[in-house]
């Protein structure tokens, strides 16, 4: 970080002098919180409380506003009802105080006219060159130095132990519950953030910072949402860079109450598909547990992204492999079995494993030396990247026997994770001690083993390509703003280089022009997105009167279901013959990360389905050929069982070239469905298809 950040970097953890505005000297009063935290968790610096009514707060000197303190302040907590927030900020403003932290809520949160007046309280807030971090959050915790500038009571009651972890919630009553669950595992805290609305600092802002702070080794996330996600992919990067992980926890796991566009693409991509494309193309891992936030870390601990994922497995107790191994398969976590060359190595030692994946030693694993030899052999081997190491009741009762080996393994570099089935408090505080991963239930072992799984190095986004953007900036501005037509979208999927079926626009009856039989007739409509739905569609026209007749019949029927609609004629489109696959192609700007590429299975169901792949857009070559593997529908197109490929090359070039419409700040959402894949070496082209402009 530069001076100017360094300074409001130590101006929000480190302040030398902290304005409490608001403060009570009613100990009910939760105002009174932040003051007795402070001095509770040693606090050397100068408390200033600010009350009108009072020249006295908690045993220090009191003001009546901010302006009246003679000396400098660093940094400002505002505790005082909505309505008095923007004086106490222009106060902070006129005082130069650094950082305000907004306690108060009531703002963006509430509706238009809280953040109304929370974007006025921006605007003066950096006129005045004061951060803000809020509104609507808890205040913040640092161990060194001593800062527990909070309104949770939480951090006022726990005694907080000092370590690597930094957390960042934008939930400010979690900040306390995340702490305690911490406490209880053990670790100790770097720093804590409730991040609140973050109307200015945001969680990747702060993630930054706290990627050059020399106390904070991982950085835990609670996220609700994504606000200003360029800034906490930034900050990803950077933590990749410095071997600091990122770990989130994020909440959205259904689409409840998300808007969706009107393509089918849009409903495909829901939040918590677009949020894992996110976290996997910025390096940041993601947990599903809650608690293994808290286990993780140590399991990442000198541990970089790679690009292989190969885990084994060793277990002296088969059914407390099982919970753990089941839900691995379950996730799809590449679960490898030992190679031959071990199995022989050990026999030689009188130690037999078994060949499958899960190298259960049973009870005659119950050996010092057994365990030791096998645990050794499968860290020092190539075939696998890392060790999962599953102990019964030797853990509880003898932990030298399974325990002991581990901690004095040598590594390889890889990371172990070992869960212990029974309770064995001794064997998990030898792990915590040893620094290794200890694991209390299966299910948090699993989750940390699949997130490390899931952890590739970031992506090098490709920038947008002007030469092939350039002809769909001149379709988009023929157009002379109305909104495209399927006739439109065609000839901008045409622009960027991918083949269309052959068609022909008609304004009323008639015949295909040049055209062979049979044809499919569509409706041409920007109000009628949904074609087919409407009664838009006639398929397997066989010749001329057949067209004039399937005209009229969708006429009809759309004139029905979409009085409103604006009819621009009709698409006349000849029938494509070959297709060993339909899928669904698009682009779409989502609220949260910005433009996402989803291909899936098409045809009507693509929605129903929903099996689909996202990458953040624009995408690159090797991300779409994994996007291709990734739908369980397309593996009939992948030489499954000897069944005829289709041109996965074009598809993934398809993949890449929609994906570029991403670099237009004029499109909202563009869709082919279905886009054919006919055999390999003959190509893909699109047959319908959707693009919708920004308002």
């Amino acid at each position: 970080m530069n001076s100017h950040e360094k300074r409001q970097f130590e101006a929000l953890f480190s302040p030398r002098t902290i304005a409490l505005i608001g403060a009570s000297a009613d100990q009910k009063k939760h105002t009174s919180r932040p003051q007795r935290t402070l001095r509770k968790h040693g606090y050397e610096g100068t408390i200033i409380p600010i009350n009108p009514n009072r020249d006295e707060v908690g045993g220090d000197r009191a003001y009546p506003s901010l302006l009246d303190v003679p000396v400098a302040v660093d940094h400002a907590f505002i505790m005082v009802p909505r309505a008095a927030v923007p004086e106490a900020i222009e106060q902070c403003a006129r005082k130069q105080v650094p950082i305000a932290t907004i306690f108060t809520d009531g703002f963006a949160e509430t509706g238009d006219e809280g953040r109304r007046i929370q974007d006025e309280m921006l605007r003066t807030a950096r006129a005045g060159g004061v951060r803000l971090l809020g509104p609507n959050c808890s205040g913040i915790y640092s161990s060194k130095p001593s800062c527990a500038l909070s309104i949770n009571a939480a951090v006022e009651k726990l005694d907080i132990v000092a370590g690597s972890l930094a957390i960042i919630s934008q939930s400010g009553s979690m900040t306390g519950g995340l702490m305690s669950r911490g406490l209880g595992r053990g670790v100790g805290f770097s720093k804590i953030v409730s991040i609140g609305n973050e109307c200015d600092l945001s969680v990747g802002e702060i993630a930054e910072w706290l990627v050059d702070d020399p106390e904070t080794g991982a950085i835990l996330l609670f996220l609700e949402t994504f606000r200003m996600a360029p800034k906490l992919a930034k900050a990803a990067r950077r933590a990749v860079e410095k071997g600091k992980p990122i770990i989130a926890y994020k909440l959205g796991r259904s689409d409840v109450g998300r808007d969706l566009a009107a393509s089918h693409t849009g409903a495909m991509a829901g939040g918590d598909e677009v949020a894992n494309a996110f976290f996997q193309a910025n390096g940041i891992l993601r947990v599903d547990c809650l608690e293994t936030l808290f286990e993780l870390p140590a399991m990442l601990k000198g541990q970089r992204p790679s690009s292989t994922h190969r885990v084994a497995v060793m277990t002296t107790t088969g059914g407390g492999a099982a919970t753990v191994v089941d839900r691995l398969g379950t996730l799809g976590v590449d679960v490898v079995a030992p190679p031959e060359s071990i199995v022989h190595d050990l026999a030689e030692k009188n130690i037999t494993i078994p060949r499958g994946r899960l190298t259960d030693l049973t009870l005659a694993g119950t050996k010092t030396e057994v365990y030791s030899a096998v645990a050794g052999a499968l860290l020092a081997s190539d075939h696998c990247d890392m060790l999962v190491a599953i102990a019964g009741s030797s853990a509880q009762f003898q932990p030298e026997i399974t325990v002991g080996p581990l901690v004095e393994a040598d590594k390889h570099g890889k990371p172990l994770a070992v869960f212990i089935a029974p309770h064995a408090k001794d064997g998990l505080d030898q792990l915590a001690d040893a620094g290794i991963a200890g694991f209390r239930t299966p299910e948090t072992c699993a989750d940390a083993v699949n997130a490390w799984a899931n952890w590739k190095p970031p992506i090098l986004r490709p920038e947008p390509d002007e030469a092939l953007l350039e002809p769909v900036k001149k379709v988009i501005a023929a157009l002379g703003g109305r909104k495209p037509n399927e006739a439109d979208a065609g000839e901008i999927f045409k622009s960027i280089g991918i083949s269309t079926a052959a068609s022909r626009t008609l304004t009323a009856a008639g015949d295909a022009a040049d055209l062979r039989f049979p044809v499919v007739a569509k409706i041409l409509s920007a109000d009628v997105p949904h074609k087919t739905d409407a009664g838009g569609v006639v398929l397997n026209i066989g010749n001329a009167e057949e067209l004039t007749q399937a005209i009229q019949t969708i006429s009809e029927r759309v004139g029905k279901k979409h009085p409103q609609a604006k009819i621009e004629g009709f698409l006349v489109q000849q029938m494509e013959r070959g297709a060993l696959a339909e899928v669904i192609l698009g682009v779409r700007q989502d609220p949260e990360v910005g433009p996402v590429v989803v291909l899936g299975v098409g045809g009507i169901l693509a929605e129903i389905y929903k099996d689909a792949a996202i990458r953040l857009a624009p995408a690159t070559l090797e991300e779409a050929h994994e996007m291709i593997a990734e739908v369980r529908g397309l593996a009939t197109i992948r030489g499954y069982r000897g069944l005829p490929e289709g041109d996965c090359d074009a598809l993934a070039e398809a993949i890449v070239q929609i994906s570029q419409l991403a670099g237009l700040d004029t499109v909202a959402d563009a869709e082919i469905n279905p886009l054919f894949v006919k055999a390999k070496g003959e190509g893909v082209v699109a047959v319908d298809g959707l693009v919708l402009l920004k308002n």
